[in-house]
Order: structure tokens, then sequence, then C-alpha cells
């Protein structure tokens, strides 16, 4: 296959047919998808006996981790919608924040629900909420979608007990309870920056709004009539909250009861993410089923049909991105950037971010990065928390349509390929430059902050 200079001529040349195909030529995502990662693959001359089987593999790994989440937050979230229990979650939560907060809500509501659950699950679970809100305070969906997908991506990439962040302080060799601590100074504001800060000046633009809030002033104008025979706010609260609650008790209870014994085996059952979503889909059939107008099953079938087609492209750009990947790209860029004379903190945010942005997964990029300079940090005198910090920040941003989580976003939120670009990459972007210079200034004050 082709190796040196020329894979990343490839790799932008690859991006750039995927954004033209779907942006310019209008072709679907799904077929674009599949058509650049076979273009990719002939272009590093990879053996053609194996190019089909990089896509399956690729698309079938995607799938494995997150398609049956997909398909039951889409039905979960269906019953709520039918419910109006997302609109009665909607109502509470302005009257205590206001129309105008409302973006700052959300977005820490995605910084906070991201850290127990899986970014791909919280946005799901949120995304009929978001829906709602945009169509009672008339923002534009693309503010709400930015505010809690970066919120969501930020915590995601930096606080344990996520997985990448988890396996940089393992790389690091540094105290989990130390980088969890500085992780929480360095998001925050990175959050707020990429995610309510940015997505406030999207508000100002005029930008694709998505069919489903015209949909969603229709249903709520229409329903006004019935308001009163709808589930109350804390009602609707506690189911949409029910699934968060399970992954957020697993994880609590991991800690407090000794591995291996029946309570921690009971709890890592319930609380994983797809257990509890479809835990919380009986819930909300029993709890809501009044408040459901037509059959429940038709329901179901429906939100089932949309799912479709939402899988389908989640899993291509899984194919896309593992073409790229074992295409050798990621590693011959982290061999090039190995020799630059930089700052090892400034090394790891670049490294990692792109790797982020040449295969798609966050937490690849985490772990190969931080597996790749741990074992030279205390020889060049650097933080380790600082440096894993700083990788754990270059995971946030550059997220391009070889991110099956970009095609979560885009097809949930209902955004053009444009519009998620403008919204969760570049949103996510500056969350990421964010954080990397909170950790520069924690490195100028390291001599007097403990831990590092």
């Amino acid at each position: 296959m082709v190796t040196g200079p020329i894979l990343l001529v490839i790799f932008v040349v690859s991006i750039g047919i995927l954004l033209l195909s779907i942006i310019k030529f209008k072709i679907n995502p799904f077929i674009s998808l599949l058509i650049t990662s076979i273009i990719t693959a002939f272009l590093v001359r990879m053996p053609v006996s194996e190019i089909s089987t990089g896509l399956t593999k690729g698309f079938g790994n995607t799938l494995s981790g997150i398609g049956i989440v997909i398909g039951l937050g889409i039905i979960f979230g269906k019953l709520l919608s039918e419910a109006y229990a997302t609109d009665q979650v909607a109502n509470s939560l302005l009257k205590k924040v206001g129309e105008k907060n409302a973006p700052l809500a959300v977005n820490i509501a995605g910084y906070l629900v991201s850290i127990p659950v899986y970014l791909d699950a919280a946005f799901v679970i949120f995304m009929p909420l978001i829906k709602q809100l945009s169509a009672k305070t008339k923002k534009p969906v693309i503010v709400l979608v930015t505010a809690l997908s970066v919120g969501a991506i930020t915590t995601h990439a930096l606080v344990i007990p996520t997985p990448g962040p988890l396996a940089v302080a393992g790389n690091m060799g540094v105290n989990i309870g130390v980088f969890l601590l500085y992780a929480i100074i360095v998001s925050l504001p990175a959050a707020l920056v990429g995610g309510w800060l940015y997505s406030l000046t999207l508000g100002k633009k005029k930008v694709q709004i998505i069919e489903e809030v015209s949909v969603a002033e229709e249903e709520i104008a229409a329903s006004t009539e019935n308001a009163g025979d709808r589930p109350s706010g804390a009602l609707s609260i506690i189911v949409l909250l029910f699934p968060i609650t399970l992954i957020l008790a697993a994880n609590i209870m991991g800690v407090i009861l000794p591995k291996g014994s029946p309570g921690s085996i009971f709890f890592n059952f319930i609380g994983d993410k797809n257990i509890a979503l479809l835990l919380a889909i009986l819930l909300a059939i029993v709890a809501l089923k009044k408040y459901i107008k037509r059959n429940i099953g038709d329901a179901i079938i429906e939100a089932a049909d949309s799912a479709g087609l939402i899988l389908l492209i989640t899993g291509a750009g899984g194919a896309f991105g593992n073409i790229i990947n074992t295409s050798g790209i990621g590693d011959y860029l982290v061999q090039t950037m190995m020799h630059w004379n930089i700052s090892i903190i400034i090394l790891g945010f670049i490294l990692s971010q792109i790797l982020r942005a040449a295969q798609g997964s966050t937490t690849v990029a985490l772990v190969t990065t931080s597996s790749i300079l741990g074992p030279i940090v205390a020889s060049m005198g650097a933080s380790p928390v600082l440096v894993g910090l700083a990788i754990c920040a270059g995971g946030v941003g550059l997220s391009l349509p070889n991110d099956s989580g970009f095609w979560v976003i885009s097809r949930f939120g209902g955004l053009s390929v444009a519009d998620t670009l403008k919204s969760w990459t570049i949103g996510g972007t500056l969350s990421g430059v964010t954080a990397l210079l909170m950790v520069l200034l924690l490195n100028t004050m390291s001599g007097f902050l403990p831990g590092l």
C-alpha cells in the first residue's frame, strides 16, 4: 500500500470528495460514505480482496457498539413524544431557567449527563426535548443541538469515568482523583465556550430549521385544549431520567461494591446503556400508556422505521473510518509529529487532534496518543496530568464525516451536513482549543498547584 507523505494528501482528498458529493451533488450520505471509502481504499492501493472486508468490519464494529442504543433511543423518544412527556419536561425546565437561558441549561445538562452516560445515548435521550424546547422558545434547533452536543462531547473526552480519559490517566500513570479534579477545572469553561457561547452566535444567523420543529409546534397548538390530559412534569422527568439514573447508579455502585459481587454484577447489568434504555421503554409503556392516544405498537413500528436510515449512515461512517485507519494514515502522522521540536503538551494535543480527525474515534485517538507519549513524559520533565489533559482536549474537536458521532448528531438533530459542520465540528473544536488554553494556564501555575 501507499506510504509516506502521500497518505496525508489522500486523506485530504478523501474528505474533500465526501463533502463535495454530499453538499454539492446531494448524494445520500450512506451512498457517499461507501463510495468515498472505496475510492480511498483504491488510492492507498489497498488489496482489492481486503476492501469489502474493511468496509464490513468498520460497519459492524460501529453498530455493535451503538446500533442497539440508537434503535431503543428512537423508540423511547417516540413514546415520550406521543405522551407529550417531553413537552411537559420542557415546560418544567423553562419555568426554572427562563426561555432566554435555554441554551445554557441544555449545555450544562449535556455536560453533566455525558459523564456517566455514553455520548450517543445521552444525545438520543435528550433529542426529543431539544425539539420541544426549540418549538417553545423559537430558538433554532441548531442552537440547542450545539449547546447539548458540545457539552456532552467535552466531558466524554475529558472526564472520567468515560473510557478515553480513563485510559489516558492509566497510560500517564497519574492519580485518578487528581486527574478528575483538573479535568473538571479544564472542561467546564471549554463546554461553556464551545457549547453555550458559540451556540448563541449561531442563533443570530439564518440557519436551517428541521421539519420536526414545525411539526412539534403544530402538535403543541393542536393539543392545547387537552393540556390537562398529560403526564405531570415530575412524572415526565422521572421517565426521561430513568435510564440515565440507572447508568449513573451502576457507575457509583461499581466503585462502592466489591468487583464480582452479586450486587456489582446486578448494577453492571441494569446500568448497561442498552439494558437501561430497554427498561426505560418498558417504564414508559406502563407509566405513560394512558396519555398515548394511539396504539403503542403502531408508534413503536413507526419509530423503528425511522431508525433504518440512521443506522445505515452511522454504520457507513464507521466503515469509512476503518478504511482511513487501516490505510496507515494515523501511524504516519504520529511518526512525523514525534520529530517536531515543540512542547510535549502541545504535541499531545496535536497528535490526538490529528488522529481524531483521521479515524473519527475520540477514544481511539486518546488511547493511541497516550500510549505513545506516556512512557516519555517523565523524562521530559512535564506534568503527566497536564499532558494527559491536553491529549483529552485534542479528542474533543475536528469531528468529520468519518466519525459515526457526526452522523448521529446530523440525523437525530435533523441538521444538514453543512450545519453539522457549523455546529458540532466547529463548536467541538472551539471547546477543545479552550480546554488546551486552560491546560497551558494551569501549566504556568503548576508550581503552586497540588498534584502537578
